[in-house]
């Protein structure tokens, strides 16, 4: 988490890519309002004075790991990114989605780091947030699996890790709140992974900034 810091600390501009699914694109549930990478960018760009950084979102629903190695060049590999925000595996562990195995899973995702570290960009990884319970049958048997192989890799490559999984399930009374449906955060879950992500990063400052104050408890 430290090498991420130190970018925020440097006066350099950075590049910034936001890579995964439906739930990083922020499409529909948020009900018009900001997603998590917007209000990073909020965050970022206008609250930390670094107007030169540029954030890219370039998520795609119904996505899997598949998808993006597969469309690597033109989504990821382009920007070359100082930093990626990769969040996947909701539609990895799903059997009614191409359901990816967890070895291939795995792979996947430790060719993704290849790639990323071939170009220059640290890798950080994501979970997502939980499904809510009995609703997904599809999903939910298998999701702690491959929640677990993203910590797995982060740990075995030496990478930030946000765990919003574990952050969500600690506040479970928040997450019907936080949710649109199933496994779709809402505009609220959305303010809940900025939060994280900014708590994580040591630029939660809710006293001085008009987007954490936005940003539910």
């Amino acid at each position: 988490m430290q090498r991420i810091k130190d970018l925020l600390a440097a006066p350099t501009p950075r590049t910034w890519l936001f890579y995964g699914a439906s739930i990083t694109q922020g499409t529909t549930h948020t009900f018009g309002e900001r997603d998590y990478t917007e209000l990073f960018s909020e965050r970022i760009r206008n609250e930390l004075g670094r107007p030169t950084d540029i954030i890219v979102n370039t998520a795609i629903s119904g996505n899997n790991t598949n998808n993006l190695l597969e469309e690597f060049d033109w989504r990821a590999g382009r920007f070359k990114p100082d930093v990626v925000f990769l969040m996947i595996g909701m539609n990895d562990c799903s059997a009614n989605c191409t359901a990816v195995s967890q070895e291939s899973f795995g792979s996947n995702l430790r060719e993704l780091c290849d790639r990323f570290k071939a170009i220059g960009t640290l890798m950080a990884l994501q979970t997502t947030c939980p499904i809510l319970p009995g609703t997904s049958p599809d999903r939910e048997p298998h999701f702690d699996a491959y929640m677990d192989i993203i910590r797995e890799i982060a740990a075995e490559r030496e990478l930030p890790l946000f765990d919003h999984t574990a952050f969500w399930q600690k506040n479970k009374k928040s997450h019907y709140y936080w949710m649109s449906n199933e496994f779709h955060p809402n505009n609220f879950g959305h303010r809940a992974f900025a939060k994280y992500i900014f708590k994580q990063l040591g630029i939660w400052k809710p006293h001085t900034s008009t987007t954490c104050k936005l940003i539910t408890p």
